[in-house]
């Protein structure tokens, strides 16, 4: 199984920035799909998780309203829209695979670093 997380980088504060989750080596279509983020000296935290169908999705409080997860099944991906971006989501993003419909995060991606300037 491998997930590769891409589409990070370097933006103002107020801009976007749009990542990606690409999987191989899985039944994607039968996989809930998350997003994390950790920053330096903080511990990992869920950003957004979308269910194997995608009907069913949770935002962090922290982002609701100014990200938005999506996933096309027939693709093997997974997309993160970030909006209005702050310094505080500055962080590592990281995607996971969770086998439907409660297994745990235990496929993991290596991260795309996420840097929002003030």
């Amino acid at each position: 199984v491998q997930l590769q997380a891409s589409g990070g980088g370097l933006v103002q504060a107020g801009g976007s920035l749009r990542l990606s989750c690409a999987a191989s080596g899985l039944t994607f279509s039968v996989y809930n799909i998350g997003w994390f983020r950790q920053a330096p000296g903080k511990e990992r935290e869920s950003v957004a998780t979308i269910n194997w169908s995608g009907g069913t999705i949770y935002y962090a409080d922290s982002v609701k309203g100014r990200f938005t997860i999506s996933r096309e099944n027939a693709k093997n991906t997974v997309s993160l829209q970030m909006n209005s971006l702050k310094p505080e989501d500055t962080a590592i993003y990281y995607c996971a695979a969770a086998l439907a419909p409660v297994g745990r995060y235990n496929h993991w991606g290596q991260g795309t670093q996420v840097t929002v300037s003030s």
